[in-house]
Order: structure tokens, then sequence, then C-alpha cells
């Protein structure tokens, strides 16, 4: 039998040594090896380096042949943390930023807490896997045969939420994050001298023109009732001080939640680039690529979520998300191949934002993932009752 009290004060020690050791993305061997140590000693069956550094760990009760998976993210960023922490980040430029420590500890914790406790009829599979951030995790655990070697039905995944009270569970039916596309446009000129510039073709005057005009894809080329966002996020010259450049490089990501806007943005933006490129007499090529598909949660299963969360939280404390967030994620691969559903868990309204140099994961947060987690399992996988 575990009990929670006893659990909590565990898990916050593990939170804390996967937080002094970050690692990034399919980087995440210490982290992947202290994940399968611990399943392993609750008792599970344990796979590694799916997908390079991924871990799945399997639970089976029962007579069920259903089974479900429950994932959680283990990379850390390449920030410099700040923070007096005792327990702060041991490897330079990289810290858990977004509470993927976090994320890990409570998924370990269900695993402990089921593992002894049990409670449901069928299996689960526990998912860790690596390289979220960067858009690729998912996709190579998926690539592996993840779902072909541990089939599951379902799945689950559980983010942190800085600004919402520790203990307050959010998600909503369908779309809940969008979509990200990431572009690069390189413009190429003829440089020279700052003191003579009509002897070349300079690019500086061109990308700061492309920059302003790529802001009419929003505001002209996408419907009112569509949510799109393009952000330019970098420009980047082989000039200097007194010398024009000869190459410009914009970089950038777009955010939407429907293919169609996706693709009318990718079109509209190679319009508005090389037209404007060759006002200026110089030439434009349009990079774009797909990083993220948009998340969207399955409604069946979303309602399903709440009436798990409601077994142990205030019915106020359970609440919808009314507006789908412009953020990304890759658990969103997950639900392209099965039906599934993500959700928040508050962080704590004093909290520092995510990608914050200063961010922590609120450690009170991480009894309220595990009965999270538990719940669901024990709502979608539910025991026999004999009569």
């Amino acid at each position: 039998m575990t009990d929670l009290q006893s659990l909590q004060e565990e898990m916050t020690g593990w939170r804390r040594d996967l937080h002094q050791h970050p690692e990034f993305g399919f980087e995440e061997k210490r982290t992947s090896a202290f994940v399968a140590a611990k399943l392993r000693e609750f008792g599970l069956e344990v796979a590694e380096g799916l997908g390079g550094t991924g871990v799945v760990g399997t639970l089976k009760r029962g007579t069920s042949n259903r089974a479900i998976a429950l994932r959680a993210d283990m990379d850390a960023l390449r920030i410099t943390e700040q923070s007096d922490l005792a327990y702060k980040s041991t490897n330079p430029g990289v810290m858990h930023a977004c509470g993927h420590d976090g994320h890990t500890t409570m998924l370990l914790g269900a695993a402990k807490h089921l593992a002894s406790e049990g409670g449901f009829d069928g299996t689960v599979r526990f998912i860790f896997q690596p390289a979220e951030e960067w858009g690729r995790g998912a996709l190579s655990m998926l690539e592996d045969g993840l779902i072909e070697r541990f089939p599951f039905e379902e799945i689950y995944g559980i983010h942190n939420m800085p600004g919402a009270p520790v203990g307050v569970l959010m998600t909503k039916a369908g779309a809940m994050m969008s979509a990200e596309d990431n572009f690069e446009i390189i413009l190429t000129g003829v440089g020279g001298h700052a003191a003579r510039p009509h002897w070349g073709n300079e690019v500086l005057i061109a990308a700061c023109a492309v920059v302003t005009n790529l802001q009419t894809i929003v505001s002209r080329r996408v419907s009112p009732t569509d949510v799109a966002v393009v952000s330019v996020t970098e420009l980047l010259t082989d000039g200097t001080r007194n010398a024009l450049p000869g190459l410009a490089r914009i970089l950038g990501d777009a955010r939407s939640f429907k293919p169609e806007v996706s693709q009318s943005i990718e079109k509209q933006m190679r319009i508005i680039a090389e037209a404007t490129a060759a006002a200026y007499n110089v030439s434009a090529e349009v990079k774009y690529t797909r990083e993220f598909v948009p998340l969207i949660n399955d409604a069946e299963l979303a309602d399903e979520v709440f009436e798990a969360a409601r077994t142990f939280l205030p019915h106020e404390d359970v609440q919808t998300i009314t507006e789908p967030f412009t953020g990304s994620e890759d658990f969103a691969h997950y639900l392209s191949r099965v039906p599934g559903c993500f959700l928040n868990l508050g962080n704590g309204e004093e909290s520092a934002p995510l990608h914050n140099p200063s961010y922590n994961f609120n450690d009170a947060g991480l009894t309220y993932g595990v009965k999270t987690h538990a719940a669901i399992v024990r709502r979608r996988l539910p025991e026999s009752v004999s009569t």
C-alpha cells in the first residue's frame, strides 16, 4: 500500500534530483536510466531506447484486453538557470524551465501508486518521451513502433500551468493548442560600402519591408474567424557598421489551428517575400517547415477526464479552458493516431512563466498529478463488479 504523504516526500526528492541534472532533447541518458530503474523497482515491465532515449513501462492488472497510455516528457531547455535553489541545475546552460522534471516525477509516482494499489482492469503504458521541446520526441517514438510494439487505445498527458492555483485542473474538448510552422526567408543581393549604396543592391531595406509586409498575412489574408499568428523573431545580416549587407535572413514562426490556414500562410509568405524582394532588385528564397500539428482533444474523453477529476477535486477546481492556446505541444502527434486528452494542472499563482530562467516546478502539485493519472486509469479501465 502506498501512503500518499510518504509518496509526496519521495517524489519531491526525485523531482529535485531531476531538476539538478537536466538534459537536452535526445540527450536524456541519465534521466531515462533513472526512470527505467524506478519502474523496475515498482515491478513494471520496462523497455528502453525507444526513439533514442524514450522509456515505456507496462503495468497489467486483471483480465481485460484494453490498454491506455499515460505520457510524460523528460527533456530540458538550453537556458541558464537564474536561481538560488539548493538543487539548481548543475549542467551549465541547460535547465528544466518548463517543468518536465515535474511531469516525469508525477508519472513515476502514478506508476508506483497504481502498481501498489491497483484498482483497474487492463494494461497501462507509462510513456516517458524525449525531445518534446523541439517537436521531435513523440514522432521519434512513433516511428520506432511505439503503438505497434506497445498497443494502446487512448492516451493522456499532463502539463503544469503557471498562474493557475495548485490543485486546479483545466482542459477542453477539441482544439486546445496550435500548430507551429517555422520559416526562414533568405534575401540575396550585392553588398558594398555604406557611403555608396547606389553601387550595389543591398538587402537590409528589402528585409525591413518584407518584415512589415508579412504582418498583412493575418490582418488581410486570413479570415477574421480563424486564429493565426505570424511572428518574425530574428533578422540577421552579413553587414557591419560601414558595410551594407548582401545577405539577410529573416526567421520566425507561424501558429494556426487548421491545415488550410497553415497552407494559406505559407502561400502568402512566398508571394510577399518574392514580390517585395523583386521590388528592391534582390532575390528571395523561402524555407517553410511544419514542426507541430494542432492538438485536438477527443470530446468524449475530455468529458471523461472531467468526471475522473471530480472524484477527488472540488467541482470549482475542475475547469473548462474557454479559448485554445497558440502554444504548441508534440503530444498532438499521439492524438493524430489515437484518441485522448491533454490537460493542465496549476503550478501556482506566483509561479514564474514557462521557459523563464527563474521558473521552478511547484512540488505541491506532485500528488495532484498522481491522483489525476490514477483517476483517469480507474475510470477508463474499471474493475468489473461481481454480482
